[in-house]
Parts: structure tokens; sequence; C-alpha cells
């Protein structure tokens, strides 16, 4: 069996600040380190850290007083932010810079006197941390449909940003209905959106060309992990998120010449690792990665580390 992996897969730049800045928190400042949210989409990652002595809680009130604590890569609403200050609490924001600058991007939008979309899944900790950095009333649109749906009138000058997770393919058709709805909108430029969710999701789209079938390693509630098992599936391939090796089902494989393996932007390349272990026990597997792009960005640690 040829095992043919994504380039680039896995760990994105933002993902690797996020967790360098726990670690280099609890290095700094000795545990407890206690996070706010999941620091990143991945239960691996999440235990890994809590090893180590990180705390993660979902809310500030669960955070004693005093306790250095840190903002997930996904970003939080402004009200978080005056909660932490109003307590005194030392915040270290890992917030992705990606994300901090859909923010940013967002509030310069309102400042100009424009309506605001947002073209995001409801409920995702980025879109919840976006809507509520703004400043102002924020439409959500997750489709064509709730474009059609907003009641905003037609003349209004609007802009839209949209979450980081989403492609220039994913966003495409609902930017092409809000330019055709509103006379006067504006948004950023496409050179403006991830770079890695795009990277690995024309990795999965190369790779659907030659596998007979394909493996994502992420998390359930990854979203960007979600959206290259979505994309394999949509280019006529088989194709399964799982966790790790152990959620390998030996059928999805047997008898089957080639299998691409990517993994999310928040799987490490451990787990990567972990499912070719797990291919093995089923059958001899030789192992290429595909030519692809390679990233060389990097994110730099706040002042404090």
């Amino acid at each position: 069996m040829r095992v043919i992996l994504a380039q680039p897969r896995g760990f994105c730049a933002g993902v690797v600040r996020a967790i360098d800045i726990v670690e280099h928190a609890l290095e700094k400042y000795g545990e407890p380190v206690y996070v706010r949210h999941e620091i990143v989409h991945n239960r691996h990652v999440v235990d890994t850290l809590k090893n180590k002595g990180a705390r993660f809680v979902e809310e500030l009130t669960e955070v004693p007083d005093g306790a250095v604590t840190v903002f997930s890569a996904h970003g939080v609403p402004q009200a978080v932010v005056q909660d932490a200050k109003s307590r005194g609490l030392p915040i270290l924001d890992a917030t992705c810079p990606l994300v901090s600058k859909v923010h940013s991007q967002g509030k310069r939008y309102v400042s100009h006197g424009r309506k605001l979309i947002l073209i995001g899944h409801a409920g995702h900790p980025e879109v919840e941390g976006t809507m509520g950095q703004v400043g102002a009333p924020v439409s959500l649109v997750s489709s064509e449909a709730d474009v059609d749906a907003l009641d905003i009138p037609l003349d209004t000058p609007v802009a839209y940003v949209t979450q980081t997770t989403l492609s220039i393919d994913d966003t495409k058709g609902i930017i092409q209905a809000l330019k055709k709805r509103f006379r006067d909108i504006v948004g950023p430029e496409t050179s403006d959106i991830c770079y890695a969710t795009q990277n690995r999701q024309t990795s999965v789209r190369e790779l659907c060309k030659i596998a007979d079938v394909i493996l994502v390693v992420g998390a359930k509630n990854s979203s960007n992990s979600n959206r290259l098992c979505e994309i394999g599936l949509e280019e006529g391939v088989p194709s399964y998120l799982i966790a790790d090796g152990d959620e390998l089902n030996p059928e999805w494989v047997r008898g089957k010449d080639c299998v691409g393996l990517t993994a999310g932007a928040s799987a490490p390349e451990q787990l990567v690792l972990n499912v070719i272990a797990a291919l093995e026990r089923i059958e001899h597997v030789e192992v290429v990665q595909m030519d692809g792009k390679k990233e060389h960005i990097e994110f730099r640690l706040p002042a404090e580390l």
C-alpha cells in the first residue's frame, strides 16, 4: 500500500504560536496556567498541555484571582478582555495574528460607517470572538441562502470579513451573492485569507487525483479538519476524519493501492505517524511525501514571553 502524505499538512504558524505561549508561560510562571477554551481544537494537544500543568476552563469565573490566563488561538469577545482586565488577571493573548487581523478589518469597516457581515459558522469560537470584538452589530452568513435572507436595505453601505478557517473556495459563492445583492460593498483582498487553510485544502484536492481513499487526521470539533474531509468527498474519493490511528477502520483501506493522508491545522505530526503505524499493522506500506507548498511563516510570541 502506498501512503502519500499531503504537503502541507498539520500545524500552522498560529497553532504553533498558541501552544508555545502556553508552554513558555508554564516555564516562566510555573503551574497552573489557566487557558480559556481549548487552546486549539485537538484533544491530544490539550491533554499534553494538561499534563504539563495547564488548566482549561470555559469561563473566566473559573479562573482564580491573580492566575496567569491565556486566551485561545480562536480569539475572544472584547467583553471577556474587559472582564479579565477588571479582575487584574495577568493575560497572555494567543489569538492567531490572522484572526486578530480580521478583528482589525471589521473594526475599520464599522468605523467607516459600514454594516458588517461575517462569513462563518454559527457557534464557532472564532466567530463568537470576532462578533464580540467589532463593537457593533454583525450579521452572520453561512450560505448563499443566508445572504438572500439578510434584513439589510439594499442601498446600505456594507462590508464583509470571513472566518479564517474558510478558504477562497469556501467563501467564493457567498461573496458573489453579497456583491450581487449590495451595490456599495467592500471586503478584504483575497491575499488576506488564511494561507494555511487555503494551502491544506489545495493539497487535498491534489491528493484526490491520485488516492483511492483519503484519511484526515483531526478533531471532530475542528472546522478546518472537517472541511478537508468534505473536500475529499466532494471530489468523489471516500474520505474519513480520524483523531488518531485507534479510529482507523481497516475496511476503509483494505485492498486500496493508494491512501492519501493529511492533517488539520491543529493536529500534531505525531498523530500522522500514529496513523501510519496503524496502517502498517494492516499491511506493508510505502510512505511518499507529495510535492507541495513549503510554509515558512512564523509568528512572534507576546513581549511578556
